[in-house]
């Protein structure tokens, strides 16, 4: 939501692409209609693939979401080459739509360690993004913007409270209760409650526990 509204701030039309990959936490699909809708995007695609016939994570696969607390270690709820499969996907309808520009809200600093939020990963797949392309044989090249790649969860809240926008339309929970709340002790709601306190702001999410 906060990487949308940069790129709408910085003079961009967005085309906003949601992967329904049959996730656990199916509800963020309907939040980021919601979102689409509210910033305005010239078009939303909600596009179905069922990452549950690969599985490997808990968030499609039948494997418990952990509630322990953040650890260093990558948790379980990495899905294999998500970031990788989802920026392949918004690359193909961006040289279709004719545009050069991607936006991604990955973050690199109050995250879970998955290893395709890094800088790193980024940066490969931009290059990876003229070698794949009829656009940058041509001479067109993309550019990947990570706009909150380095700010901390509470930076993120506070530029979501700069830029006017209503954090209670945003999902984080991997694991909502079947009443639609977030848990409140995934990794992401504890991230997500950490950032908000942090911030000195108020977090409009209903949290089970």
């Amino acid at each position: 939501m906060v990487s949308a509204a940069r790129a709408i701030e910085q003079g961009f039309a967005v085309a906003a692409l949601t992967i329904d990959y049959n996730q656990r936490h199916r509800v963020e699909i309907e939040a980021a209609r919601q979102i689409a809708a509210h910033i305005g995007a010239v078009r939303h695609i909600v596009l179905p693939l069922d990452l549950r016939q690969f599985g490997g994570s808990a968030l499609t696969d039948d494997i418990d979401v952990p509630k322990t607390g953040v650890s260093d270690d990558i948790p379980v709820t990495y899905v294999p080459a998500r970031n990788l499969i989802f920026l392949s996907l918004t690359l193909g309808w961006a040289e279709a739509l004719g545009a050069r520009d991607i936006f991604i809200g990955v973050n690199a600093l109050d995250y879970s360690g998955y290893p395709d939020c890094r800088p790193e990963f980024i940066q490969g797949f931009e290059r990876l993004a003229d070698l794949a392309t009829k656009a940058g044989d041509q001479g067109e090249p993309f550019t990947i913007h990570a706009p909150l790649q380095f700010l901390g969860k509470a930076e993120i809240a506070a530029e979501a409270a700069r830029l006017g926008l209503d954090p209670g339309m945003s999902w984080s929970c991997y694991d909502p209760t079947p009443e639609g709340k977030a848990c409140g002790l995934c990794d992401s709601c504890r991230l997500r409650k950490a950032g908000f306190a942090d911030a000195g702001l108020v977090d409009p999410t209903v949290y089970a526990a």
